[in-house]
């Protein structure tokens, strides 16, 4: 007679025979062997459903870029007149949503600069070194340009997002946000 597959053979945990195992474990057997083996069916359903989420995932992201681009620019909102920001001064504030940070320099007496405070790495918040000579990320080392928003050290190599500002009448708007990528 022939000896049964490895996979086929049903082995008791405890080693005694099936005749010696108490009823309860003749109602339920384990199959030592039978839980390691993987059919190539199962195997290739498993492999199917996985690349169909993948696929799907991938869907949903261009759906996402599709309605954020039809959405168009964000309103024109106030955050700031320019007397309350000195020279050399930086002020936190929202946009285009309310958990949007974003950090707002006055440079210069006419000199505005705006960016997103969202770390082009893991987004982390950034915040202005001691000296004002750039922004840093706290998390990882970062640091970004103050005048440009472009990273100089650590592990971002995206630069900051620019909101776009207008001066009106001792007001300070802010009108866009500019995805840069280089």
């Amino acid at each position: 007679m022939a000896q049964p597959d490895r996979e086929e053979r049903t082995v008791p945990p405890d080693g005694r025979s099936y005749d010696e195992q108490p009823q309860w474990r003749q109602d339920f057997p384990i199959d030592t062997p039978q839980d390691y083996y993987v059919a190539r069916r199962d195997f290739t359903k498993f492999i199917a459903l996985t690349s169909f989420a993948f696929v799907i995932g991938q869907f949903w992201i261009v759906l996402q870029n599709i309605f954020r681009k039809r959405r168009g620019e964000p309103e024109m909102r106030q955050i700031a007149t320019v007397d309350q920001i000195p020279v050399g001064g930086v002020m936190t504030f929202n946009y285009p949503e309310e958990h949007d940070g974003c950090l707002l320099l006055r440079r210069g007496e006419q000199d505005f600069v705006a960016y997103s405070q969202k770390c082009t790495h893991l987004s982390c918040a950034v915040v202005p070194a001691e000296d004002n000579s750039c922004l840093n990320c706290p998390c990882h080392e970062g640091c970004f340009d103050i005048n440009t928003g472009r990273p100089i050290a650590g592990p971002p190599r995206r630069p900051l997002p620019v909101i776009k500002l207008e001066i009106k009448k001792g007001a300070i708007y802010a009108k866009g946000v500019e995805e840069r990528i280089i």
